[in-house]
C-alpha cells in the first residue's frame, strides 16, 4: 500500500476504540497498520516485515498463514454455520469436547465452551458460585486472586484480576474479590530461601482463607505463569503447596492456563506436566484456536460435577452464549490441534526452550536491563530507570516505549507492558529466527540508550 493509503487507514482506525485506549489520543493515533502474516512474521501497510515476538497476543502458536486451518474453515462454513448450544449440538463441538478430556489432567473431562479467555473465565467463576448455591453453601462466595494477575475484561474476570494500572476510573466487584502478593521472585527478601518465600506465600494464602472464613471461601484462581503482570514465575513448588491449602480448606483451585496452554509451555496443559498440579478447573483461549477464530472454554472435574449431581440433580446451570460450541470455531481447534500433533510442534517448543531462554538471558549484560526472565517459550525483560552522571534521564516506562519503536523500526515487534518487553513468538520458531529476534532486541535496546545518552 502507498503511504496515502495507510494513512487513510489510520484515521478511518480511529473510529475503532480499541483495548486499553487512551482517550487523550482518540482520533490522534496512527497505529501500525498489519495487512498479513506468514509463519512467524507479520507485514504492515508499508510493506515493512516484522518478526512477531508476541505472536499476536500470546497466541498465534502454529504461526501465520496456515492454507490447512484456511480449508478446514472454509469447508465448516459451507457445511455448517452455526446451530443453536441450547437444545442441539453439532459434529465439531462434540468432537472437541471429547478431545480436550483426552488431553486435559486427571478427571477434568467436561467442557463448556465459551467465546474467548474472558468468557472462559467468567464462566468458570459462575459454575464455582452456581455450584456452592446449589449444594446450599450459599455464603461460600469469595474469590482469592493475586496482584498482578490477570483474567480478562468481563465483569467477573476483571474483578479477579489484580494489575493496578487497569483498574484506573472501572468499577469491579469488590465485596467478595480478594487479592494476595503474587509469586515474583524479585520480591524476595534478601537472605530468604526460596524455599522460605514460598511457605511465606502459600501461608498468606492460607491466612487470607482463615480470615476470610473457609465456609465463605469459594476459589482460588492463578494463573501458573502471571503472564501480563510479566511473566512472573513462582518459585519451585508454589502451585502444589497452594492447592494442598485449598484441598484443606474446600476451596476450589483454578489454572487459568488461557495463555500457558496449547504448547505455550511445551504442553497441551501446563498444569500437571510442569507445575505438578491437577486443579479442579482449567481455563484456556487464545492457543487453543491459535487464535484463527476466537474461542475460549473451561475444563471441570468430575469430582466438582458428581458432587453437584448427587445433592442437587435437578439444578439448571443457567449459564451460556449464543457462540458457545460454535462449529466454525471448534473446526478450526480441531485442526489446529491435528497440525500440533502431526508436525511434532509441542515436541519442538520443548526442544527449542532452552536456546530461546538462553539468548534472551544474554541480553541481562545491559545497564538497563533489570532481569530477564521466563519459561517455555515465554520471556520478560524488565527495564530499570537510565541514569547518566547521576541524572535521571528516563524512567523505565519510557525506556520500553523508547526500545520498542527501535525495534519495530529493527523488524521486531515486541510488546511493551509498563516497564517491561514481552517476548512469545510463534512455536515454529527455529534457531535462526531466535538468533533474529535476540540480535534485533539487543539492537533496539542499544539504540534507545544512545538516543538518551546523546
Amino acid at each position: 500500500m502507498t503511504e496515502l493509503e495507510t494513512t487513510d487507514l489510520q484515521k478511518q482506525d480511529n473510529q475503532f476504540i480499541h483495548p486499553w485506549e487512551e482517550l487523550d489520543r482518540l482520533d490522534r493515533n496512527a497505529r501500525t497498520v498489519i495487512t498479513r502474516g506468514e509463519g512467524v512474521y507479520i507485514e504492515d501497510s508499508d510493506g515493512n516485515r516484522l518478526l512477531d515476538a508476541p505472536a499476536g497476543m500470546w497466541c498465534v502458536n502454529i504461526g501465520h498463514h496456515r492454507q490447512e486451518m484456511a480449508d478446514a474453515i472454509a469447508e465448516q462454513v459451507m457445511e455448517l454455520t452455526y446451530s443453536s448450544p441450547w437444545s442441539l449440538t453439532n459434529s465439531p463441538a462434540s468432537i472437541l469436547a471429547r478431545k480436550l478430556g483426552e488431553l486435559s489432567p486427571g478427571d477434568l473431562n467436561h467442557v463448556f465452551f465459551a467465546t474467548c479467555g474472558s468468557t472462559a473465565v467468567d464462566s468458570a467463576l459462575r459454575f464455582v458460585m452456581f455450584r456452592n448455591n446449589a449444594l446450599g453453601k450459599t455464603e461460600k462466595k469469595h474469590i482469592i486472586s493475586r496482584k498482578n494477575a490477570y483474567h480478562g475484561s468481563t465483569f467477573l474476570a476483571a474483578s479477579a484480576s489484580g494489575k493496578a494500572g487497569d483498574k484506573i476510573n472501572l468499577d469491579f466487584k469488590d465485596d467478595t474479590f480478594h487479592h494476595i502478593s503474587d509469586p515474583n521472585l524479585l520480591n524476595k527478601p534478601e537472605g530468604m530461601s526460596d524455599a522460605e518465600y514460598c511457605r511465606r506465600l502459600t501461608d498468606e494464602l492460607e491466612q487470607k482463607i482463615l480470615e476470610i472464613g473457609a465456609e465463605r471461601t469459594a476459589a482460588f484462581i492463578a494463573e501458573p505463569v502471571l503472564a501480563s503482570g510479566g511473566v512472573l514465575l513462582a518459585p519451585e513448588g508454589y502451585h502444589a503447596a497452594c492447592l494442598d491449602v485449598c484441598r484443606r480448606h474446600d476451596v476450589v483451585y483454578i489454572s487459568d492456563e488461557v495463555v500457558t496452554g496449547f504448547g505455550r509451555l511445551g504442553h497441551y496443559f501446563a498444569s500437571e506436566k510442569v507445575f505438578n498440579i491437577v486443579p479442579d478447573i482449567i481455563t484456556c483461549a487464545k492457543g487453543i484456536t491459535s487464535g484463527y477464530v476466537p474461542l475460549g472454554a473451561f475444563l471441570v472435574s468430575d469430582r466438582l460435577l458428581s458432587s453437584l449431581a448427587e445433592k442437587n440433580p435437578d439444578s439448571v446451570f443457567s449459564n451460556g452464549f449464543t457462540y458457545s460450541g460454535h462449529p466454525v470455531a471448534c473446526a478450526a481447534a480441531l485442526k489446529n490441534i491435528e497440525i500440533m500433533e502431526r508436525e511434532g510442534i509441542l515436541e519442538h517448543a520443548r526442544e527449542i526452550e532452552p536456546y530461546f531462554q538462553e539468548r534472551l538471558k544474554e541480553l541481562s549484560d545491559l545497564p538497563v536491563v533489570r532481569e530477564v526472565r521466563g519459561i517455555g517459550l515465554m520471556a520478560c525483560i524488565e527495564c530499570m530507570d537510565h541514569e547518566v552522571d547521576g541524572k535521571l534521564v528516563a524512567d523505565s516506562y519510557e525506556l520500553a516505549e523508547r526500545i520498542d519503536r527501535h525495534c519495530q523500526s529493527l523488524g521486531l515487534l515486541v510488546r511493551p507492558i509498563y516497564n517491561m518487553c514481552v517476548m512469545s513468538p510463534p512455536l515454529i520458531i527455529t534457531r535462526n529466527q531466535i538468533d533474529e529476534m535476540a540480535d534485533m532486541l539487543r539492537r533496539g535496546i542499544e539504540l534507545a540508550l544512545s538516543e538518551l545518552s546523546g
